[in-house]
């Protein structure tokens, strides 16, 4: 569109504003509370409450654009404004950011709020942010978004117990003492020699702990000169106090702890983009896209990954196609193979091949973004109204598409609008990943397809669907779940054993011989629809032979019902301390 003049000094252009700016303020006030309120739960043991406040937390933000649509539609008649005072809106817009904290997340409101009340026509960059106006650099925090500590002052040890003890926890830790030659032994056996050698090297943390299950991480880095050292440090409640339970310094690993197959971090930030540029220092391979999505700002999240896939557009030729795997019953799935990606349509009701309505589908997907995903559930990033390149799709997968899908898509020129999609970091199909794996590689899945089960079932999802065709492996190997048309929560399903039967040949029968509600589940049948391979078999009953049992699933509900929160790590067993070290108290550092 070609720029045009527009005239300043609109009184309703600058109310319209105002309203916008305080809807925005509101939520993040709210949401801004809620993550404060992380320390005092972690303080007290709260898990249960962590589990609500992360729930809750997600709904927040389509709360405050839905009041703030109906407060501009009922007192502005904002659906019936014209070019000149939408565009003089933007503008006072632009103004009110200056020096606002989170300009960047209130450019995103503005648009969520727009975009329910303009016509498609208008989401171009003169009516909405299609790009950022504000920039993000430099902005004052208070309290300082990361503390930097100097050894050369205190010397190694001081420096490491100021560190632990600057967040001021109630709770006291167990053997600080411990702890702190714990961490200066391992930074030793890693770094093979202290990093810290120049007068002016320090060691910066962020202030805010990331709160997540039952663990506070401390994330920071050590800086010399050029070099940098990426740590996480992870602190958990003990039987006399906190301790802590391992250090991460590899780079990779830090960056696990923010995969999308977690539940989003309870970070207290005055100004989230001075801790996204800080992380994307230890993780610059991380989309800043998915930090902000890991923080608990989904939708800024998806905000940055639609700039990113329209960027990816311009600057790629390649078609979208098919996503490899057995095409599902329930959705369309699509990728471009040059993007990490893959799409998910909704089929119309009457090519969905299940007891199943696109309404209930979309009530299954957004359960996955309220419970903890504990590492195995892929989260998704929900888009209306994605306008796509016709040209960009392979023929067969447009003729598919209009095919089964046709409800959901339609015509703009030379685009095509989808009009609801769910997009998912793209996943090796576990059963396309079990046909060419070698022994090793399968005895590794097997297993981890199971911890993978009996993973959600802890933190309260049934998955349902179990079939390896709904798993995939990710880059590092671990198993994780994508299919979420048929999860329930745990304590919602009803685990049954098969009762005997009646007679011999009742078993040989097409019909079961016993009474089935919609709810029950039969654990027991679980072994012949998921275990046909032979060795698959054989190495999945070696290690979750249980999970074939009601028993297992009985007993995890009851657990569940009583309030126990199990324990989740995001990082390997191997590195906590207590494997490391053992029971007994570490050596002395000289």
């Amino acid at each position: 569109m070609q720029d045009r003049i527009v005239p300043l000094g609109s009184d309703l252009a600058y109310q319209i504003a105002q309203a916008l700016i305080d809807g925005f303020d509101r939520h993040y006030s709210i949401f801004h509370e809620y993550s404060r309120q992380a320390t005092a739960r972690f303080e007290v043991r709260d898990w249960q409450g962590e589990l609500l406040a992360v729930r809750d937390r997600v709904l927040f933000y389509d709360q405050r654009v839905a009041e703030t649509v109906m407060l501009l539609r009922t007192a502005f008649n904002a659906q019936s404004l014209d070019d000149v005072t939408w565009q003089q809106v933007k503008l006072m817009f632009i103004g009110m950011l200056i020096n606002h904290k989170q300009p960047e997340l209130a450019e995103t409101f503005f648009n969520s709020v727009s975009c329910r009340i303009l016509d498609r026509t208008y989401f171009y960059n003169d009516y909405l942010f299609a790009r950022p106006a504000i920039s993000t650099a430099y902005i004052v925090s208070s309290p300082p978004s990361y503390l930097s500590y100097y050894p050369q002052e205190l010397g190694m040890f001081a420096t490491v117990r100021r560190i632990l003890l600057a967040v001021g926890w109630h709770s006291p830790f167990e053997n600080l003492e411990q702890d702190i030659r714990r961490i200066l032994i391992t930074v030793r056996r890693y770094l093979r020699a202290w990093p810290l050698a120049e007068v002016n090297s320090q060691i910066q943390v962020l202030s805010s702990p990331f709160y997540r299950n039952k663990s506070a991480f401390l994330i920071g880095k050590a800086v010399n000169g050029y070099q940098e050292y990426p740590f996480a440090l992870a602190v958990r409640h003990g039987p006399r106090g906190l301790y802590v339970d391992a250090l991460l310094l590899e780079p990779w690993r830090i960056s696990l702890l923010f995969s999308l197959s977690r539940a989003y971090f309870m970070v207290d930030m005055e100004v989230p983009s001075a801790y996204v540029f800080f992380l994307r220092t230890i993780m610059p391979s991380k989309p800043a896209g998915e930090i902000y999505t890991m923080l608990g700002l989904g939708k800024q999240g998806k905000t940055m990954f639609y700039r990113d896939l329209c960027s990816h557009l311009k600057h790629s030729n390649d078609a979208f196609i098919v996503a490899p795997g057995v095409r599902g019953m329930v959705m369309a799935v699509f990728t471009l193979p040059s993007f990490p990606y893959v799409f998910k349509i909704i089929k119309d009701h009457a090519y969905i091949k299940k007891d199943m309505t696109p309404a209930k589908v979309m009530t299954k997907y957004q359960m996955v973004k309220q419970v903890d995903r504990v590492g195995r559930m892929a989260d998704t990033l929900e888009f209306s109204h994605v306008a796509l390149p016709r040209e960009r799709f392979e023929p067969g997968l447009l003729k598919e598409l209009r095919e089964v899908c046709a409800q959901s898509l339609e015509d703009d020129g030379d685009r095509l609008v989808v009009k609801h999609v769910y997009i998912e970091r793209r996943l090796t199909p576990l059963n396309l990943y079990e046909v060419k794996a070698d022994e090793e590689q399968l005895r590794y899945v097997v297993r981890e397809y199971g911890d993978a089960i009996r993973e959600m079932a802890q933190a309260n999802v049934f998955p349902g669907d179990m079939l390896s065709k709904n798993f995939g492996v990710t880059r590092y190997g671990r198993v994780v779940f994508y299919d979420y048309d048929e999860i329930e929560y745990m304590t919602d399903c009803c685990f049954r054993c098969i009762p005997p039967a009646p007679y011999p040949e009742a078993e040989m029968s097409a019909e079961p011989w016993y009474p089935v509600g919609r709810m029950d589940v039969f654990p027991e049948e679980f072994g012949r629809f998921l275990l046909a391979n032979p060795l698959v078999r054989e190495i999945f009953l070696t290690h979750h032979a249980d999970l074939l049992t009601p028993r297992f699933w009985q007993e995890t509900q009851a657990r569940i019902r009583a309030g126990v929160v199990e324990d989740f790590f995001s990082y390997p067993q191997a590195l906590r301390f207590i494997r490391v070290f053992g029971r007994h108290p570490a050596r002395k550092i000289d």
